[in-house]
């Protein structure tokens, strides 16, 4: 009786795992440069966060589709320094690795000291401060174990910095004594120029160093992290090469792809690789959601597919297949349901009763500590406004939340008296310093008002008043920002669920990357400014709510 019990359940399990399927990407919105380790039944994954803070986010999940974010492997002050960083600087491609009893992140912190290493003992943190590597070049550095042996692998210039076609990089590596926590050895160069050097192949960079059946395999990116992105893979008997290309490279890219084809996910690449229990392998990797021509205001996304090995190479795409939104879960069986909170049509809501900040958040580089408060007024996050502005290159009073739809709405309640006409505070749909909207409450003539602003032109300091409107003498405001994919819609009440449009048809392509530039997506961001005035004001936000929409989603 036992065993026929055990039977049916196993049956059961395996037909409930087969019938479900789960959501791309697995970490919607911005949420680039993944990496991805397993100990046991555990998966971690990691992602670059640039120029906000905390830093690198870690995540959590035993099937590889139900994903929890359990930290940030930069959380501290003396860890990370972002004085003066551009959005698009900071940190810069990390990978996440595991070996006996230890956790280690390497990492670039671009325009500081270059790459460092951190660790753990628990991957929830504390994590260490950096250890600096000042012979390890370049960017996206890499730590992988094969053979008892660590090496460091990443992206560097082109031989005796001699490029002989713009984008012409080379992947190189030293052996890593994990004691010492340093390189040892001389760097070897491992690719010069990517596939096939007299084709002129650009940005070779995204390194990972694994061992199966004998061989060394060394995947990578190509093609710059835009629309011809590309993951490739060269192999080896040694894991110091000579490496050979896979003559089908590349084993993943939609480049090739009619762009006008529905719901179309674009700009595939570095990948990084991950054995299952079982034997199964399967890649994160990053890609875009872009509509019309290459638009996309959620910046570069974390995504899932299979691996399938073929006479000794990988695969993950071939031919015209396009990464599909919806696929079956990773077997072993996913026994329960899939609800992952971080991919699909993303929900989110912040009371504001916890005396800590949610793992989601982000500051604008380092915060000022004494600005946000979580315990000065139970039940709400109370933000002190300051001279600073998100135009300045400095730490405005910024509380982001990654947009991770292209159509939806964040939403929130404030209660703010603007003293002078400079004061302002409401959200912000943010994507750098010269490309945001600002929906906020103020005063015109002694008088309150809503207001949506958009950021100045570069060269100027003022921003533009797209609309303004009279409100009543009361306190509470509530704001909302739609997303609409190619343009924003902006609202505001006076009474909870009273909404009142204050303007629509906002160009949203001044909010994405081809347009504003830089590897981040957009923000919404709890935000208020005194605009270089001093001042004593604080605003008071009630709740905070974010609602995804997107078409591809839907059932």
């Amino acid at each position: 009786m036992k065993k026929l019990f055990l039977a049916v359940s196993f049956a059961m399990a395996l037909f409930y795992a087969k019938a479900q399927t789960f959501n791309n990407p697995i970490l919607a919105g911005f949420y680039p440069d993944p990496s991805i380790c397993r100990v046991g039944n555990d998966y971690y994954v990691t992602t670059s966060t640039f120029a906000y803070f905390p830093g690198l986010p870690i995540f959590h999940s035993t099937d590889l589709v139900n994903w929890k974010q359990i930290g940030n492997a930069m959380d501290r002050e003396e860890q990370l320094d972002q004085t003066n960083a551009g959005v698009s600087r900071g940190l810069f491609a990390p990978t996440i690795r595991y070996h006996k009893g230890t956790f280690y992140i390497l990492c670039t912190l671009i325009d500081k000291k270059g790459n460092f290493i951190i660790t753990a003992k628990d991957p929830k943190g504390p994590w260490s401060n950096p250890i600096w590597l000042p012979e390890v070049k370049g960017i996206d550095p890499s730590i992988d174990f094969v053979d008892d042996k660590a090496y460091v692998v990443y992206n560097n210039d082109a031989p005796d910095n001699k490029p002989l076609y713009n984008g012409h990089r080379t992947i190189r590596m030293y052996e890593f004594d994990i004691n010492a926590m340093k390189v040892v050895g001389e760097e070897i160069l491992l690719v010069n120029g990517g596939t096939d050097l007299s084709k002129k192949p650009i940005w070779i960079e995204a390194p990972h160093i694994f061992k199966k059946d004998d061989w060394y395999y060394l995947i990578c990116a190509e093609g710059g992290t835009g629309y011809n992105h590309t993951e490739v893979v060269f192999r080896s008997k040694s894991a110091k090469g000579p490496y050979v290309s896979y003559e089908k490279n590349p084993i993943l890219t939609q480049k090739h792809l009619d762009k006008k084809r529905p719901n179309p996910i674009t700009t595939t690449g570095h990948a990084d690789f991950v054995e299952t229990p079982d034997g199964k392998w399967w890649a994160v990797f990053l890609a875009c959601r872009p509509y019309d021509d290459d638009f996309y205001t959620t910046g570069r996304e974390t995504f899932l597919l299979p691996v399938e090995w073929k006479d000794g190479w990988p695969h993950i795409l071939e031919g015209d297949a396009t990464v599909p939104y919806t696929l079956p879960v990773p077997l072993p069986a996913v026994t329960k349901k899939v609800n992952n909170p971080f991919g699909g049509n993303v929900m989110f809501r912040d009371e504001f009763n916890s005396d800590k900040f949610d793992f989601r958040y982000l500051f604008l580089r380092n915060p000022e500590k004494d600005v946000y408060s979580l315990t000065a007024k139970k039940g709400f996050l109370q933000l002190a406004l300051r001279p600073q502005t998100a135009t300045e290159r400095k730490s405005p009073s910024f509380l982001g939340y990654r947009q991770n739809n292209l159509k939806g709405y964040a939403a929130t309640s404030i209660n703010f008296t603007p003293a002078l006409e400079k004061e302002k505070a409401g959200m912000l749909i943010f994507q750098s310093e010269n490309f945001y909207y600002f929906l906020c409450k103020s005063v015109e003539n002694g008088t309150p008002a809503v207001q949506l602003f958009k950021s100045p032109a570069r060269g100027k300091t003022e921003p533009e008043l797209l609309a303004s409107q009279k409100l009543n003498a009361t306190k509470e405001l509530f704001l909302k920002i739609e997303a609409r994919a190619d343009t924003y819609a902006f609202f505001f009440a006076e009474k909870k669920n009273d909404w009142k449009l204050l303007k629509e048809g906002v160009d949203g392509s001044f909010l994405t990357t081809k347009v504003a530039g830089g590897f981040v997506g957009s923000l919404f961001a709890l935000y208020g400014t005194s605009n270089g005035a001093p001042t004593s004001s604080v605003a008071l936000y009630d709740w905070f709510e974010y609602k995804g929409n997107d078409d591809a989603f839907k059932k």
